[in-house]
């Protein structure tokens, strides 16, 4: 019986924006062409567009994916317990965000390496490789229903946008920037009409938007009611728009039985929709206290007060964070309210 030997694919790429005294410039360490010339305020999104280029031309059957920084002697993060978990497709971000990487990483890699966030595979950057969509229960009604596949996408792309947007965005922005995301049509046009941001308590809001145009993740069209182009080029090839919406719903009233107070500040409500992502059905979850304050915005001690307020206002029925260890577990009330 003859074995056959393939060597291992190399399924990373690395793109970075040189200054020129013509402008900005983009260089990639696997085009031999000269750099790019970009304009002014485009460098975030042309480097993405990059990079998406090369994935789907250097597409791959899942089982021939190795993770990249293991073939490189792990390298690229801190030390941890070695690697495990299924490959993924991570983009990481450094130097001021002029220098970008995508490339197969296992989940702990992934995890271990500074920022650094998981494509989510439905947006996968590959409009070219599509799959026939799977039927899915019908939409939705209401808050307080189990929905995995809703909050499966939720919780990718609060990945995705904890590397996507600048560590400097608000709480406030990250929620504005999640429902723009979701709810996107093919062209990359997101609606949002005047009751979704009322309902979110974010109608008169004006400097949220502002800072996600300053950060050239989108740019207004129409000011009221609310219409954006998203100038990332991810958020562009997302397939299966109607689960996204689903999802989009979905994080609007994450907590089974327990509708999120508005009167809560926009960091306890974003903190609390990203605890519900990580929460399993039995109403427990579990993260990584390095994860939670990447994915939130926040230092430790910030999120160690958000942890509070939640569960002063009933949201959570406790929250353990032993000092020896990096883990942060927690328990929502998942109880059906009486009716008064």
């Amino acid at each position: 019986m003859r074995l056959l030997a393939h060597d291992t694919v190399q399924r990373v790429w690395t793109v970075e924006v040189r200054s020129h005294r013509h402008g900005p410039v983009l260089s990639c360490s696997h085009c031999p062409l000269p750099g790019e010339a970009l304009a002014t305020g485009t460098a975030r999104g042309c480097a993405l567009a990059h990079l998406a280029r090369h994935a789907r031309n250097g597409t791959l059957p899942t089982h021939l994916r190795t993770c990249q920084c293991r073939e490189r002697g792990c390298t690229w993060h801190r030390r941890h317990r070695g690697c495990h978990g299924p490959v993924r497709l991570v983009l990481t971000g450094n130097h001021g965000g002029s220098r970008w990487r995508l490339a197969d990483a296992c989940t702990a890699c992934a995890a271990a390496t500074a920022h650094t966030a998981v494509v989510p595979e439905s947006t996968h950057l590959s409009p070219a490789v599509s799959t026939r969509p799977r039927p899915t229960p019908g939409p939705v009604r209401g808050a307080g229903r189990m929905d995995p596949d809703a909050q499966k996408r939720v919780r990718q792309m609060l990945v995705y946008l904890a590397s996507a947007l600048p560590q400097s965005c608000s709480p406030g922005a990250r929620l504005l920037a999640l429902q723009c995301a979701l709810r996107t049509n093919d062209s990359g046009v997101v609606r949002l009409p005047a009751g979704l941001l009322r309902g979110m308590r974010l109608h008169h809001r004006m400097d949220l938007w502002d800072e996600l145009e300053y950060a050239h993740w989108l740019r207004r069209e129409v000011r009221r009611p609310v219409r954006a182009r998203l100038l990332d080029a991810a958020m562009q090839f997302q397939p299966q728009r109607p689960q996204r919406a689903r999802a989009a719903h979905w994080a609007l009233h994450p907590l089974p039985h327990r509708p999120v107070p508005h009167a809560l500040p926009c960091a306890a409500r974003f903190a609390a929709l990203v605890l519900a992502a990580h929460t399993r059905p039995d109403g427990t979850g579990a993260a990584e206290l390095d994860l939670l304050t990447h994915l939130c915005g926040q230092t430790p001690q910030q999120l160690s007060d958000l942890l509070g307020q939640l569960s002063r206002s009933g949201l959570l029925l406790g929250c353990h964070h032993p000092r020896q260890q990096d883990e942060v577990s927690w328990q929502v009330d998942d109880s059906v309210p009486r009716p008064l």
